[in-house]
This record gives C-alpha cells, structure tokens and sequence, in this order.
C-alpha cells in the first residue's frame, strides 16, 4: 500500500475505491474481469488518485479481506470457554452487520468463495484450540467441520439474499446449535 498516512481526505478516498469495487466484483462476479479505468470511473477519482492509494486491484481485495482476518484471527480474544466463544461469534457477526452493504455485493462473486474458506479455517482452528480443552469428545473434529461449515454456508446464503433470517436470527441460531452441539 502506497497511502502510509490516512488522513480523513486519504480515508474517504480509499472508502470510495472500495466502495466501487465492491460493486464491481458483484456485477463482473470475478476480480479478472475488473479494470482500474472501470473502477476508477465508477469511484468518481483519477487513475492518479487510485495509483496513490493501490497498486493494483489485487491490493484492494487484500486490503478487504485482511481486515476481516485481522478479526477473526484477533489474538486479544481468548476463548477458554464457551461465554468467550459465544463473545466471539457476537464479535463477528457485528463486523458483517457493520459492513453488511460490501458483504452483500462482495459475497455473490465466485473469487471469494476461497476467502471464506480461509476465514472458516482460521475460525476453526481459534474455536477447536478453545473446545479441545473443554472436552475429549473424539469426533470433536468433525462436529467442528459440520458446525462451521454449516454457519458460513448460512453465512453466505444471507448475503446473497438467500436466507429468510436476519443476521440477528442467524447469531441467535448459531449459538444456539453451538450449545447443543458442544454441550
């Protein structure tokens, strides 16, 4: 990244590029099918303006999906219990409430279906060192897979449009199966 300092101008400019390019990937579906000129245009800036911020769209898309990384993965939350992994999940589906707009048009492309699968990774492994210490149920590995699985797919379902729940009733749902599956 270019931009070292983010002013507010620097910020609302970056916000824009995203923005845009968040709209992009939902109309295109693939990241390969974007152009700096298309997005430039539809960001209302300069190439100039762009090449100060990014140095290529690939930048763009990292910057989206470290942030949400920079999440999940976020060290100062310790889960040693159950209440924490519940803090967690409220953790993250604030962040998706928070960005919903951009989750929206950003989860209907076919590039990012590789992002969530690390972001289930990482959240796996967070919540697996977490429950290991709770139990020694032996297919806690695989309760593991069918639970995440299960809650990113509803995940993914909800921005697409797909699901007749709020992400309010998912959280709610997710807990709740969490519970009875982990009891």
């Amino acid at each position: 990244m270019k931009v070292q300092c983010l002013n507010s101008s620097a910020r609302k400019t970056r916000n824009a590029i995203k923005k845009a390019f968040a709209t992009l990937i939902h109309e295109k579906k693939e990241l390969n099918k974007i152009t700096v000129t298309e997005l430039v245009k539809k960001a209302e800036i300069t190439r100039s303006t762009f090449y100060t911020h990014y140095d290529n769209l690939d930048q763009v898309a990292q910057e989206y999906q470290l942030q949400t990384i920079e999440l999940i993965c976020n060290d100062d939350l310790k889960l040693s219990t159950k209440a924490d992994i519940f803090n967690y999940f409220d953790t993250i589906f604030a962040c998706l409430k928070e960005n919903e707009e951009t989750y929206q048009l950003l989860l209907t492309a076919d590039d990012t279906i590789f992002f969530l699968e690390k972001l289930k990774t990482i959240a796996s492994k967070k919540i697996y060192a977490a429950l290991k210490t709770m139990t020694n149920d032996t297919y806690l590995v695989l309760d593991l897979s069918f639970f995440m699985n299960g809650m990113m797919m509803e995940i993914i379902q909800y921005f697409r449009g797909e699901s007749a729940y709020s992400l309010e009733e998912l959280l709610l749902n997710i807990k709740k199966w969490f519970s009875k599956i982990f009891s």
